[in-house]
Order: structure tokens, then C-alpha cells, then sequence
């Protein structure tokens, strides 16, 4: 029953249900509270800052967004790397729904040069004690002239804080003062955006300054210290950050972490990106169409060769290539290959040679890092081949000029032939396996071995 006043009775059967919804109602926070942590993805990069990388960690983080985790840790281990590449990953993480941690770790590791970058970028940044980040000034793939400091390097305190270069400096350093001052630039925007020391950034960039964890620490570039992943979930729960306009709270506490190892597309284009794997694989391909031409039908070169090329193409597509380098790389195969059919007694070879090497030495353009060159021991082999290859095809050609006529009407004559019938002045003959007509001046009988001493028309001239 219910009174005037509208309440249940004591004895009422819904007295129970109102209590339970009302229990529920107010453990309701606490039992979402206690819920499972959302999963952790954790993302590895351990060497140069490449394309093939950067599509690995660029997939690693959106699928990291599909699986609704609620966190990305990057673990970083870098000496820097290409450009794009790094510009890549940055924008990946700042369009990530997923915050992201960058951890440089384990102990000994470091995040130079791009990986700076990185961790500027970053929602949390983390180091483990041990560890090293800056160095992040843009370093051409040319050598220095003597004398001469990289554009950026040795400024004054002035200079740097006004973006001014010295008054005294070469004309010819303006493209690597603009490639500073974009990357300064650059840093100081994500500095800003992160809130983390904008000033040492710079300096990172315009002087090649580097910060031990602990100095990263007190200056405000590191938000903390961990000694390894665990470590890290642990001081990371409870932890504020903003993703996307929005503050999020971390719950890490009993995360379960998914390691996401490259898998076979990311470690094929770890292989092929190597500057010098596309340059023999380029090598090597052309080489088999061109055996394949020469002996059609032949089949296994063509379909090496074919493979060979694609994936070099593919690969040069993926790197800095710079495309005069690869030109003359092209140029000089063509006319190594056309001293092979049009002998012109190393004229064409050396010249071809010559052109791959420089070609080589060139083929990677200077914006991209030093890691990305092409070495110059593996130059002076691929050159060494080349020049084996032109030495024999030239020997090859010198041999057949001194090898006899074994057709036409001057392989004829000097041939051995035998009569085969009594014959006053012509009569017929078998020459090289063939019956001949035959003329001489003497009688010759049958059976008689004679000597071909000349051609008129279809008739063999011989003599006994």
C-alpha cells in the first residue's frame, strides 16, 4: 500500500527494488573506476629514422587508435635520421587520438637529432637515467670546406636568440642557414605546443647541444625519469595530458601492455631503403633483362632481373634520390652494356664507369643525413665490377679479331674437300659436309683430297 504522503510502506515488496537501484546507483562511479585499464600499444624504434620506420610507426599508432588503447609508449633508441620521415611520425602523433609517450630507453640509448624532435612532439616525454637527447642540427651529406664551421654552429648567444647569422659567413652556407632556421623554427612551434623548454630546442638546433636525462629533467625537455616500460606505467597513472583540445587522465596502473613488433612489410622496407641494397638491386636487374635479351628464351634472368628492378625503383622512390646522381647511374650501365654489342675497345666501357661512379657518389640527395650516403668502399667495388665487366668485354672483342672467318665466301677457301668423281676440269665435290661444284685446272681422280683456293659464283676453284 502507499500513504497520502506517496511512500512505500515498510512492508512493501518495491522497498527492496529502490534500494538496490539506489546501491547501484552510487557504487556506480567506484565499479567504473575499478574497471580494466584500457591497453597499452608499445612501439619500438631502435635505429636510424628511415622510410621504412616511419611507416611502421605511423601504422603502429593508428592501429594503436583502432583498438582503443590508451596509450602509445615509443620507445626510441636513434641516431636521427631523414627529414621527411620524422616529419611524418610528428604529425602522426599530433593527430593521434591516442596519446603518446615517447621513452628513450633502455639505459645507454638516445634520441638525437630527429629523434629530439620526436620527443618534442610528444604528450609525455620520458628518459631513462643513462640516456642522451639533443645534437638535432641539420647535417648535410657533403663534406665541409676547410676552415669552415656547419651553418649554424658557433654562433653567439645573441645571434641565436635573434635567429641572426655572423655578417662574416660564406654566401655559399644560405641553404644550410634556411634548412637551421626551419628546423629551429619547427622545434620551438612543438616546444610551445607541449610546454616544454622552447630556448634549449633551439640551441639543440643552431648548436648541436646535447642533455643528459637527469640535466633533460631539471630543465624542463624530460617530464620524468623511468628506469624501463613498467617503471614508466607506474609513474604515468594519474598523470594529465591533452590530446586534441581535450585533458585526459592516464589510467596505467594495470595496463596490459601490446608489444607491436614491424612485421614483414617494415622489415622488407628496412632492407630495400638501404642506398646501397637499391643500387645493386638497380644493378642487378638491368643486368638481367639484358642477359635475358641476349639469350631469350632463357628466362631466369628476366624474372630476377625484372624483381630486381622493380623493387630498386620502388626503393628509390622511398629515398632523398638525388635524380642527376641517378641519371649518370644510367647512363653509365647503358654504355657499359653498349661496349658489350658496339665494341669500341673501351671507349664506351670507361666512360661508363666513370659516369657510375660519380653517379653513385651523388645519388642521394644532400638535404637527406649522413646515414642515408652511399659508402665510399662499396663505390670503389661497384666501380671495381664494372671495370671487370668492360675489361672482359673488351678482351673478349681483341680475341674474336684474331679468331679465323667460320662463315661466308672467305671461310671457304683453305677448306679441304674430297673429289667424288674422276673429273678432266670441273666436277663435284664434297666440301665442309656439302657437295660443291668444282673447277681445276688439272685432272684430278675420285677420292682425291683437293684445296678450295677460291670462289666464283656458286663454283669452288681447288687444286689437288
Amino acid at each position: 500500500m502507499v500513504t497520502e504522503e506517496g511512500l512505500l510502506m515498510p512492508h512493501s515488496p518495491w522497498r527492496w527494488l529502490r534500494g538496490a537501484v539506489v546501491a547501484v546507483c552510487a557504487l556506480w562511479p567506484a565499479l567504473a573506476g575499478g574497471a580494466a585499464a584500457r591497453p597499452v600499444v608499445l612501439l619500438t624504434l631502435d635505429g636510424a629514422v628511415s622510410p621504412a620506420t616511419a611507416d611502421y610507426m605511423v601504422r603502429g599508432i593508428r592501429r594503436a587508435a583502432d583498438k582503443g588503447a590508451g596509450l602509445v609508449i615509443l620507445q626510441v633508441d636513434t641516431p636521427g635520421g631523414l627529414d621527411t620521415s620524422m616529419r611524418s611520425v610528428i604529425k602522426e602523433i599530433l593527430a593521434s587520438p591516442v596519446p603518446v609517450a615517447v621513452f628513450v630507453g633502455p639505459s645507454g640509448a638516445r634520441a638525437a637529432s630527429a629523434g629530439t624532435f620526436i620527443l618534442y612532439a610528444s604528450h609525455v616525454a620520458a628518459m631513462a637515467p643513462g640516456t642522451n637527447l639533443g645534437a638535432a642540427t641539420p647535417v648535410p651529406i657533403g663534406m665541409p670546406q676547410p676552415g669552415k664551421q656547419p651553418a649554424g654552429a658557433e654562433k653567439e648567444k645573441g645571434d641565436v636568440k635573434k635567429g641572426k647569422a655572423k655578417a662574416d659567413e660564406a654566401p655559399e652556407g644560405a641553404m644550410g642557414r634556411k634548412q637551421v632556421h626551419d628546423a629551429a623554427a619547427y622545434i620551438r612551434s612543438l616546444a610551445q605546443l607541449r610546454g616544454r623548454n622552447a630556448e634549449w630546442g633551439e640551441r639543440a638546433v643552431r648548436e648541436a647541444v646535447s642533455l643528459s636525462a637527469e640535466d633533460a629533467l631539471t630543465m624542463n625537455v624530460a617530464d620524468l625519469l623511468a628506469q624501463d616500460v613498467k617503471d614508466l606505467l607506474v609513474k604515468l597513472h594519474g598523470r594529465k595530458v591533452t590530446v586534441q583540445g581535450v585533458e585526459r587522465v592516464l589510467e596505467t596502473q594495470d595496463a596490459e601492455v601490446l608489444a607491436v613488433e614491424p612485421d614483414w612489410r617494415s622489415r622488407l622496407l628496412a632492407v630495400i631503403a638501404n642506398p646501397s641494397v637499391a643500387l645493386i638491386l638497380m644493378m642487378l636487374g638491368i643486368y638481367g633483362l639484358i642477359l635475358e635479351m641476349m639469350n631469350p628464351g632463357f628466362v631466369v634472368p628476366g624474372v630476377i632481373g625484372g624483381i630486381c628492378l622493380l623493387l630498386a625503383l620502388y626503393a628509390l622512390q622511398l629515398l632523398p634520390v638525388n635524380y642527376a646522381g641517378l641519371g649518370l647511374i644510367l647512363l653509365g650501365m647503358a654504355f657499359i652494356v653498349a661496349e658489350a654489342f658496339l665494341p669500341s675497345f673501351g671507349a664506351l666501357g670507361i666512360g661508363g664507369v666513370i659516369a657510375l661512379a660519380i653517379g653513385a657518389v651523388i645519388l642521394i640527395d644532400p638535404e637527406a643525413g649522413a646515414e642515408y650516403s652511399v659508402s665510399l668502399p662499396f663505390v670503389a667495388a661497384m666501380t671495381a665490377i664494372g671495370g671487370g665487366i668492360v675489361f672482359f668485354t673488351v678482351l673478349f672483342a681483341l680475341k674474336a679479331r684474331k679468331r679465323p672467318v667460320v662463315s661466308g665466301r672467305e671461310q671457304m677457301i683453305g677448306s679441304v674437300g674430297e673429289v667424288l668423281e674422276d673429273l678432266e676440269s670441273e666436277g663435284w665435290a664434297q666440301v665442309e659436309g656439302e657437295r660443291w661444284w668444282v673447277a681445276s685446272v688439272s685432272p684430278l681422280r675420285r677420292g682425291q683430297k683437293v684445296t678450295v683456293v677460291g670462289v666464283t659464283g656458286l663454283t669452288l676453284r681447288v687444286e689437288a
